[in-house]
Formats: C-alpha cells, sequence, structure tokens
C-alpha cells in the first residue's frame, strides 16, 4: 500500500505542475494581446471548487478543482470546454479572443504546447548540470551490442563488444564515436566474449549507412525491475533483481532473444531459468497469447557500471535541447505501434502511468518521468482533434490559409465531438488499467 501512496503522490505532483506550466502558456499570451482571462485553474471543478481566489482589480479567479483530470484557462470569447454559449451570444467586446487577429489567436492556442516542450527541455538540462550525464562505456556492456542490418553487412556481429578504432579506445562519451569509427581502416571487436576479431572499414563505411540509421544500440541483459500484479510474471513467482537467462531451450542473454522465446511460447506454460542472486532457479511461466509476461525491465544504465560526466550550467543547455529533441522524436515513432492490436490494448489511463514512477522516492528518476510526460503532454495536445489545442489550430490555420472563419455554431459542435471522443479514449484507457489489474 506504501509503494501505492508513493507512486499517486509522484502522479500528482508531476500532473500537477505539467498543468500549471501548460495552461500558463495560454495565459501569457492571453495577457500579452490585452485579452481577458476569467479563470485560471488546476483540475476541474464542476459543481464546486475545493478553493478559488480573485484578487482585487483582477478579472481573473484562480482556483483548484476536485477532478484531477487536467486544468483550463477560461478565455473570454473563446468556445473551449466551458460552452459559455451566454458569453458568445453577446456581442464581441474588443478584450475578447474572437476579436484579435489569428496570428495572435494562433499564439495563444500554442503557447501550452511550447511550454510544455520548454519544460522538459529545462528539466532535461537541469538533470545533466545537477546530476551529470551517464555514459556506459562500450566495454563495460558485457553482452555486446546489437547491429542493424548495414551495420552487420560490414562485419559487425549481434553480440560484439567494441574495442578499438584504429589502435584508439571507441570511447562512448565522444559524440563523435560512431563517426570517428567508420572513418577508420581497422575496429576491433571482442566476439563470443573471447575472440578479439579484426574488422576492415571500407572508404565508403560512413556514406554506405542509411540515412537516420541506429547502427547499433546497447544488448540490455534482461533484469526485473518491476512486476505488475496479477500478471504472468507475478503468477510465476519473479522477483526484482531476477535476469532470465532461458525461455524453455532457447538462451536469452539479452532482451533481443527474450521477445522471439516468449511469443513461440505464447499462451503456453514453459520452464524459464532465472539468476536470482548467485543462485539459478527454474520456475514455469505462461505467457499472454502475444507474448508478454508482464513486468518491467531495468534499462542499461541501471545494469552496466555508467561513467557520469559533470556539466557547467551553460553546458547543460544543449543537453537539455539534445535530450528533449531526441524523446519526442522517439515517443512519436513509437506511435505507430497504437494502430495494432498490442498497442490498442496496451493503451492505459492513470493507472499505467502511475506506475512508470519508481516504487520508492528518487528524484532523478521523479523528473525525468515528469520531461517524459511533459514531453507527451506537449504532443497529445497539438493532435488535431477538436477540444485539443491541436484542433483549434487546425481551424486557425485554416482560417489564415482561406480567410474565411469557421462559423460559431460549427466550433461548438466540433468542441462538443472532440470532448466526447476524448471522453471515450479517457474511459477506455482506464478500462484497460482495471482490466489488466483485476482480470487478466
Amino acid at each position: 500500500m506504501e509503494t501505492f501512496w508513493i507512486k499517486a503522490l509522484q502522479l500528482i505532483m508531476a500532473l500537477s505542475l505539467l498543468v500549471v506550466i501548460h495552461e500558463l502558456g495560454h495565459f501569457m499570451w492571453a495577457r500579452v494581446f490585452k485579452i481577458r482571462v476569467e479563470k485560471f485553474y488546476i483540475f476541474f471543478n464542476p459543481w464546486f471548487s475545493l478553493f478559488k481566489w480573485k484578487p482585487k482589480k483582477s478579472d481573473t479567479t484562480y482556483g483548484i478543482g476536485w477532478v484531477p483530470l487536467g486544468g483550463y484557462v477560461k478565455i473570454a470569447g473563446m468556445i473551449d470546454e466551458s460552452m459559455d454559449k451566454e458569453q458568445m451570444a453577446q456581442p464581441p467586446q474588443p478584450w475578447e479572443f474572437r476579436t484579435k487577429p489569428a496570428w495572435q489567436r494562433l499564439l495563444v492556442m500554442t503557447g501550452g504546447v511550447l511550454n510544455n516542450f520548454i519544460l522538459a527541455i529545462i528539466i532535461y538540462a537541469g538533470i545533466a548540470w545537477y546530476w551529470g550525464e551517464k555514459t556506459i562505456p562500450y566495454q563495460n556492456a558485457y553482452e555486446g551490442m546489437d547491429f542493424t542490418p548495414a551495420a552487420q553487412s560490414l562485419g559487425f556481429r549481434n553480440g560484439d563488444i567494441l574495442l578499438t578504432a584504429d589502435g584508439r579506445l571507441i570511447d562512448s562519451r565522444e559524440r563523435s564515436a560512431l563517426f570517428k569509427m567508420l572513418e577508420s581502416e581497422r575496429v576491433e571487436v571482442l566476439r563470443n566474449h573471447r575472440d578479439t576479431v579484426t574488422l576492415v572499414m571500407p572508404d565508403n563505411a560512413l556514406t554506405s549507412m542509411p540515412e537516420n540509421d541506429p547502427f547499433m544500440a546497447y544488448r540490455v541483459p534482461v533484469f526485473v525491475k518491476q512486476v505488475m500484479p496479477g500478471e504472468p510474471a507475478a503468477k510465476a513467482g519473479l522477483r526484482e533483481g531476477d535476469r532470465i537467462i532461458a525461455v524453455g531451450d532457447s538462451l536469452t542473454p539479452a532482451y533481443t532473444e527474450l521477445a522471439p522465446a516468449l511469443m513461440a511460447y505464447g499462451g503456453k506454460t514453459v520452464p524459464m531459468t532465472l539468476l536470482r542472486g548467485t543462485d539459478t532457479i527454474n520456475v514455469p511461466a505462461t505467457p499472454t497469447a502475444n507474448g508478454k509476461l508482464g513486468f518491467g525491465l531495468m534499462g542499461p544504465l541501471e545494469v552496466f557500471r555508467c561513467d557520469t560526466t559533470q556539466y557547467g550550467l551553460l553546458q547543460s543547455i544543449p543537453i537539455g535541447v539534445n535530450n528533449g529533441t531526441e524523446m519526442l522524436t522517439t515517443y512519436v515513432s513509437s506511435l505507430k505501434h497504437v494502430f495494432t492490436k498490442e498497442g490498442a490494448e496496451s493503451i492505459g489511463g492513470f493507472g499505467a502511468i502511475g506506475n512508470l514512477f519508481p516504487p520508492a522516492w528518487d528524484w532523478r528518476t521523479f523528473w525525468e518521468m515528469t520531461a517524459f510526460l511533459s514531453i507527451i503532454l506537449a504532443f497529445m495536445n497539438i493532435i488535431p482533434i477538436p477540444a485539443l489545442d491541436g484542433g483549434h489550430v487546425m481551424f486557425l490555420l485554416w482560417e489564415v490559409v482561406t480567410r474565411r472563419k469557421p462559423s460559431e455554431k460549427f466550433l461548438e459542435y466540433a468542441q462538443m465531438t472532440g470532448m466526447a471522443l476524448l471522453f471515450a479514449l479517457l474511459l477506455y484507457a482506464n478500462a484497460n488499467d482495471i482490466y489488466r489489474f483485476f482480470i487478466k
């Protein structure tokens, strides 16, 4: 129960911060253009508020609602979730949203998304400045690397441990390490944990690599970080810290081998071999039909011995920009899986988001997850669905291009449709959480 409250507290703190920063983006741009903001709320407040306050000589009421599903600013003269039809029926006023030029309204609507992305960059920069940046020396990755087909065409094999390029140690701390390796004449790798192999790089090694090809990734041994209650892993007796080294007759030195092995035994009971401390044990497990066990993996930084590089305040800024951009790109590319059957089943609500946080308090992990959620919030809000910021932006861009403003009645219907769609998605996501916890 203590674990639940630790995760819940982290989730509430993170969402509260993200909501404030997001809504502050709308609020600031509205005030810049002298648009009246009538309410600024953390969480929603149907029927009553937990707290509200209106300063003297201010048009804005600040408050905290009791439904923790987000937050809002009520901007005068705008069709939003408040659905204030009475106000919209009155003659337009110079301090209302609807009377401002399209480019000003566009900045007001994108302010929240921009704030969330900037917040993520600031957090990542702060992490680099305060804790430093951890890197894994290639030589410490004792299961080697996984290589793309393009890399394998140069002679690399999955499991190779990178050693030297033209006699010089290949250093993962250098951002140009891959470039230098592909520009070298000879690369030495350790293969099968015992044989030193020399690979001769062709002159066109660098230019022959496909654009945006990742080339390689760490082969991460399968250590259990977290077991989901009620899932096959919990029923099999897996514990935090266990390492899965075999599924049936298939050896699983890394996750690369684990995923297909579990898929092969989907829906069937299979003996799994684990390393638990110094002991080797066998447990029967029954993966789901799509090869899932229901446990969280330890990441590379938790498995391998790392080096830490400290940065000054100014040095940390490009680190924050790079990490924020890279995380956004990774998240967007991963969304293609949502449109598969397995992806739809994996969609989760507040329970799934809460489980992203660690069961014990750790400030670094808290800030890393908050930055990640800020990026998710930014991207999800810019999707062109009515009721989201992206829906408003879509209609504003239409107005800019066509010089024709959509009618207020059309915007009202679009807002209601978008809200219904979002509510249905919210119910589906949280129903998935309940199904996974109590039934699956």
